[in-house]
C-alpha cells in the first residue's frame, strides 16, 4: 500500500468534503489538504476536470489511487482501515447507517447543493435551501427514534454522524428550526465535543475566510 500522505481536495463550506475529513481524522490518517474554490469556479478549471470530471469536491488520492464521491470514499476508507470502525459489525445496525447517509446525502444534500441554488433566482436560494434541509432533517430525525442512542445508530460514532454534522452546518447557516429536531441537537453537541469533528468543521478550514469566523 502507497505510504504517502493522501491529499484532500476540499472546499471549505462544502458538506460533501466534511464528511470525508470527519472520517479521516476518526480513523487518524493525516492527510494534506488542497482547497478548490467553488464560489470562484476553480472546480470548471482544466487541471481539476482532469483530476475529477464531475467537476465536484471532494476528491481524495490514497494508496496511489484518485478517488471522488464522498460515501465511495467513505466506504473505501472503512474498508482499508479497520483501525476505527464507523460501521457496526450487526447488518441490521449496518443498514440503518446506510439508510441516514442516504438519507442526507442522496436525498437532502443534493437539492440544496451549490449547483442547484446557482440555477435559482437570488431572492429564492435561501428559501429554497431552507425548506429542502428541514423536510430532509425531519425524515431523519423520525429514523433516529428507531436507532439513535448517543449517536445515529447505537453509541458509537458511525458513517451516520460523519454524514449528518456537516449537513447541520448548511442547517444552521439557513436558519433551519431546531426546536423540532432535539435528537439531532443532541447528537450535534455530542459530537462536538470531539476534536475530530472539531477540526472538520468549516470555520477550521485553511480556506475559510477570516471573515467569517466569529
Amino acid at each position: 500500500m502507497n505510504e504517502s500522505k493522501p491529499i484532500l481536495y476540499t472546499y471549505f463550506r462544502s458538506s460533501a468534503s466534511a464528511r470525508v475529513r470527519i472520517a479521516l481524522n476518526l480513523k487518524g490518517i493525516e492527510y494534506e489538504s488542497r482547497p478548490v474554490n467553488l464560489a470562484q469556479g476553480e472546480q470548471r478549471s482544466a487541471d481539476y476536470s482532469a483530476l475529477n470530471p464531475s467537476g465536484l469536491v471532494p476528491s481524495l488520492e490514497i494508496d496511489g489511487h484518485r478517488l471522488t464521491q464522498s460515501v465511495a470514499i467513505l466506504e473505501y476508507l472503512e474498508e482499508t482501515r479497520k483501525n476505527r470502525p464507523l460501521l457496526p459489525s450487526d447488518p441490521l445496525q449496518r443498514a440503518c447507517v446506510r439508510a441516514i447517509v442516504g438519507a442526507i446525502c442522496c436525498d437532502t444534500q443534493p437539492l440544496q447543493n451549490l449547483r442547484v441554488l446557482l440555477e435559482l433566482p437570488e431572492s429564492e436560494r435561501a428559501g429554497h435551501a431552507r425548506r429542502v434541509i428541514s423536510q430532509g432533517l425531519a425524515v431523519v430525525e423520525k429514523m433516529l427514534e428507531h436507532t439513535a442512542g448517543r449517536f445515529c445508530v447505537g453509541d458509537e460514532v458511525t458513517l451516520a454522524d460523519c454524514c449528518l454534522i456537516p449537513q447541520l452546518y448548511n442547517a444552521h447557516r439557513y436558519d433551519v428550526d431546531f426546536a423540532v429536531l432535539p435528537r439531532i441537537r443532541e447528537i450535534e453537541e455530542r459530537a462536538g465535543a470531539l476534536d475530530a469533528f472539531h477540526r472538520a468543521h468549516w470555520s477550521q478550514q485553511p480556506d475559510c475566510p477570516a471573515n467569517l469566523i466569529q
